[in-house]
This record gives C-alpha cells, structure tokens and sequence, in this order.
C-alpha cells in the first residue's frame, strides 16, 4: 500500500529509535528534562528566537500562542482557510474566549489591502483586535508557501498597528527548503512560532512554541492548563533532535515526489490540478463529477494500491513523505490514472 494521506503517518528510522533509547531524561514538570532542554535551545536559535517550549502537538502550540496573545473578548485576524480556524474545534472560542476574523486569501495569502482599516476602535461596543496569524506552508491552500514579500510587509503592518503575529509553521521548513529562504528570515517577522517536528521531519511525536524569554512563564502555564505538561519527554524530544538535525534536507524529496505524483494527474483527463501550485509535499486536485465524488474516488484507489484522503466533495489531497520513494511516486500516478479511467468508463450509461 502506498499510503499518501498524511505526512503524520511516519514512523521512527533505526537511528532515531536509537536516539529515544539513549536520551538522557528528568522529570520535566517538577524539574528540567535535559534532551528536552536541547531540543528547545537548539529550536529557539534555529529560528533566532530566545526560548522556546516543547508540546505534544501543533494544535496545542497554536492554542497557546492565542492564550498568550489574546484574552477574553479579543479577536485575531487569520486567513479563511487556515488550520487554527478549521481544524481545531475552535479551540480558541472553546477554551479561551477568543473570536477571529477570517478574509478570503488569494492563493492562500492575505493581501495587505484586505486588512487596512479592519482593526477594531477601543470602544465598549467592540472586540479588541490583538493578533495576526498566519500558515506556512498552507495545509489547505495544498502546501503553497506565502509569498515572502507579502508575510514581511503584513506583519510589519500588524507591529506599526499595535498587533502581535503569530505563525504556525507546522511544515515551516518545507517552506525553507522549497524557497530557499532560511527559518530564522521567515521567523523574525512573528512574535511567536508554532514548527511541527512529527510531519515530514519523521518524529513520532511533539511541537515547540518559540519567543521570547520572558513569554515562558505564561506558556508553561497554559500549556499545564491543556494537559500538555509530560514527564519524562526526553525520549519525544530526542526523537525531535535527531529529526532536525538529520531530516531537513532530505525535504526536497518529498516535494520532488509530489510534483510527479502531480505531474501524472495533470495527464489524466477528468483530473484537475494547478501543478505551479504543488510547491512543497501536498498535492490537491479536483474530481470530475463524471469520475464520481472524492469519497468514491479514494476508495477506489485504495482498493487499488493507493490510500488518500477526501478532502472535500470533489478534492482529494495527497502527502509525501519519507516512507514515499521515487518508485512509490511513479506508481501512485499511474495508478490514480487507471483508477479514474475505471471510474469513468462505470459511470457511462449503458447502450
């Protein structure tokens, strides 16, 4: 089975399960767990940031950051289709009484222009406008990377208006690789960032939130209030070391293995795809009615060799990752092809 449905679905190579067994660890709650506190110094210099926090999740990390900058009755400002607004339960409104405000990006990025005069005045009848968040690389907008111009000179703007920002870079160094713009030049423009190290980096498990020392205090805080507070998590974070020190180049991979897969689409006549949008490990492309629903479709393919994920009624989305070979690639996109060949050849009415 080629399983393209998420980049989570890795599991830990020989030399990072060596890794796990041979950390040093401490009770990170009652005291300080020294991998954990590699990991966390290592991360926060990487994109230059003064400390950061290990989590057990992206979610929770973004879910911090919210807490952190916003209280009761505040609002942030996020683009429609990031992950913090659909793929979180609303944990914002659910657990600390924050409200967004979402606007529709043009290829996944907010335009300046859309946010001039959108901050609300400090008035009784009105939410407080506080922060700024923002996705690279967008998960939903098929793994795009935001234009880097327009992240400086958005954020710049939020600053000049009295606006934190906030970045969940989940797959922020898919975004590295695939620009070539390093992690610190993309951080310096956000107060604090979410990175996900179970993705594409291979760990089993865990995040970190970056930012500045003095915002520590207040993120263990809430991070204990979310349950994420864990004992002995030298062994996650050690996994996480070894994925940041030894898996970052091998990214260029799994973009390249997308963009076969992507290419292969592109051929097959009742597929669609934008291929100058497959940039990083996510390839969306879009079903014809005439082929079926994306439901029908994935699970013909996985009948077939292939397991992808619906993500809408007619989208499907597809994920390399290290598991993903070359020769995996190539046989994903051949056999999507037949797939809706098949599929389309059932749904003509008989003569």
């Amino acid at each position: 089975m080629i399983d393209l449905r998420s980049d989570t679905l890795t599991k830990p190579c020989r030399n990072m399960r060596q890794a796990i067994m041979d950390a040093e660890v401490n009770d990170d709650v009652i005291d300080v767990d020294p991998s954990v506190a590699r990991l966390q110094d290592t991360i926060a210099r990487m994109l230059g940031k003064e400390a950061a926090m290990f989590m057990p999740s992206g979610t929770m990390t973004n879910q911090v950051a919210v807490r952190l900058h916003c209280r009761p009755g505040d609002e942030f400002l996020c683009e429609s289709g990031c992950h913090i607004y659909n793929y979180e339960q609303g944990a914002f409104a659910q657990l600390s009484g924050v409200v967004a405000r979402t606007f529709q990006g043009t290829n996944s990025s907010i335009d300046l222009r859309q946010l001039r005069n959108q901050i609300h005045p400090d008035n009784e009848h009105a939410v407080r406008t506080r922060l700024l968040c923002l996705e690279n690389t967008h998960n939903k907008g098929g793994g795009v990377v935001l234009p880097y111009d327009s992240v400086a000179e958005t954020c710049s703007w939020a600053h000049e208006n009295g606006l934190t920002t906030h970045l969940d870079g989940a797959r922020l160094f898919n975004a590295v690789v695939a620009s070539g713009i390093s992690a610190l030049d993309w951080a310096q423009h956000f107060d604090t960032v979410s990175v996900c190290f179970s993705k594409g980096l291979g760990a089993p498990v865990g995040s970190a939130l970056v930012g500045t020392e003095s915002m520590m205090r207040e993120m263990r805080r809430h991070r204990k209030l979310f349950g994420g507070a864990m004992r002995q998590s030298g062994f996650l974070a050690s996994a996480a070391l070894y994925a940041i020190e030894n898996n970052i180049p091998r990214l260029a991979d799994d973009h390249a293995n997308a963009k076969r897969i992507g290419v292969e689409i592109t051929k097959t006549p009742g597929l669609s795809l934008d291929l100058d949008r497959v940039e990083t490990n996510i390839v969306i492309f879009r079903v014809d009615s005439e082929v079926g629903t994306a439901v029908e479709f994935c699970e013909s393919a996985r009948q077939a060799g292939v397991w992808m994920f619906p993500f809408s009624h007619q989208d499907v989305r597809a994920v390399t990752h290290l598991h993903i070979s070359e020769t995996d690639a190539i046989e994903a996109g051949k056999i999507i092809a037949s797939v809706t060949e098949l599929l389309k050849a059932k749904s003509k009415p008989t003569v």
